[in-house]
């Protein structure tokens, strides 16, 4: 086993002391190409060029000597030290760090980023990357071959948003362009790059406590009653049905929420405020203006689509789970088609919801149905104010990787 192995993080400036003592020792060297041609790489060296880091890590494993692995920017930040540290290669790994590739981009746009959400976009990861920009309102993005700002702004198609395009960070072919991601495609984009994603409402001008999207932030509790939303709830929207419908949905960071039947927004906000992405759909465009001003009073980023369904989902990304608010068996059929991994949808008879359930099975989905009674009380009389009753159904598909 290698007696020591140091992991140099390298952002463009020079090497720290301890970095050129651990290089000027080392007997083994892993790295891209232009980490091997640094002039403080020793001659005699062995040299590894860095493709897969396990690979490495097994000849590492193996090397009699000292051996450095050089990385750009923070090897610790989405990077190699991860693979490294892995059990079963049992290397003792020193750090020794650099500025990331992330904190560069936004020091380049003069920009905070504890806001941010970071994510890593691969064609693999690429749709819930892609996610993450459509719910959130500053993303930085490390892009890879195949999942970069181009794609990033093919996929948007339908959200704007601007993006920082940083190349090749602390080298001397930098370049850092700003243009708006309907026309990211139409460039050419150096490797590597970080993309910084911004759009959709303000966040806070101070500072927060924590990292990213504040959890907190907005109302505390799920399923806010008629007032919050300005009142006029439709029958499908009611408090109970929209807690059971996000419990048997579970939106989160990464997933694209089809809301078709949108009404008042109130779902809709409420899978926003879990970190997803959302696309609310309605024919009525009273309810498509009611939706994106729940939208502007929560602070979430909406898609919102005005037309009929199922027709006008054909144009739509996959979505990862859907609700339909409104429309029938059609609209549960066409959603059904394009495979999101849960329905849910609700049915005001029985015969409605054998309907329904029907044709989710025919389609593949383990179904349930629960029916729904709540009985809202005037607690100084504890009297009924209002009853709801709703059949409440839910198909799932098998469990799928992201």
């Amino acid at each position: 086993m290698a007696d020591r192995v140091t992991v140099i993080g390298w952002d463009g400036s020079p090497l720290t002391a301890a970095a050129r003592s651990a290089l000027g020792a080392a007997t083994l060297v892993a790295g891209a190409a232009h980490h091997l041609a640094l002039p403080e790489v020793p001659a005699a060296a062995e040299r590894i060029r860095l493709g897969s880091v396990a690979l490495a890590a097994r000849r590492i494993a193996a090397h009699r000597g000292s051996a450095v692995v050089l990385a750009d920017g923070d090897p610790g930040f989405f990077g190699v030290v991860r693979t490294l540290h892995d059990p079963q290669f049992g290397l003792e790994v020193e750090v020794v760090p650099a500025v990331s590739s992330v904190a560069a981009a936004f020091a380049r746009a003069g920009m905070p980023w504890d806001d941010a959400q970071v994510v890593v976009a691969h064609p693999r990861t690429l749709r819930r990357a892609v996610n993450v920009c459509r719910a959130h309102t500053k993303v930085a993005v490390l892009t890879s071959p195949g999942a970069g700002p181009a794609e990033l702004g093919l996929l948007l198609e339908g959200v704007h948003r601007t993006f920082v395009i940083c190349e090749e960070l602390g080298t001397d072919r930098e370049r850092v362009t700003v243009v708006t991601s309907d026309r990211a495609a139409d460039h050419t984009w150096r490797n590597p790059n970080v993309v910084i994603v911004i759009g959709g409402p303000a966040g806070a001008a101070e500072g927060g406590w924590i990292a990213g999207r504040d959890p907190g932030a907005g109302p505390r509790g799920w399923a806010l009653p008629a007032g919050a939303y300005g009142g006029g709830l439709g029958e499908g929207e009611t408090q109970l049905l929209r807690a059971a419908q996000l419990a048997r949905l579970g939106p989160r960071v990464g997933d694209l929420v089809w809301d078709i039947g949108s009404g008042s927004g109130a779902f809709a906000v409420e899978a926003a405020r879990c970190g997803a992405a959302v696309i609310a759909v309605d024919r009525d465009p009273d309810a498509c203006a009611r939706t994106d001003a729940a939208a502007r009073r929560f602070g979430v980023p909406l898609q919102i689509v005005l037309g009929a369904a199922p027709h006008i989902l054909d144009d739509l990304p996959e979505p990862d789970v859907v609700r339909v608010g409104g429309g029938g068996p059609a609209v549960v059929s066409a959603v059904a088609d394009r495979r999101p991994q849960c329905i849910v949808a609700h049915a005001a008879t029985r015969d409605e919801a054998e309907l329904l359930g029907r044709d989710l099975t025919e389609h593949g989905y383990a179904v349930e149905c629960a029916l729904l009674q709540s009985v809202e009380l005037d607690t100084r009389a504890w009297t009924e104010k209002e009853r709801s009753v709703a059949f409440l159904l839910s198909g799932r598909l098998p469990e799928r990787s992201p």
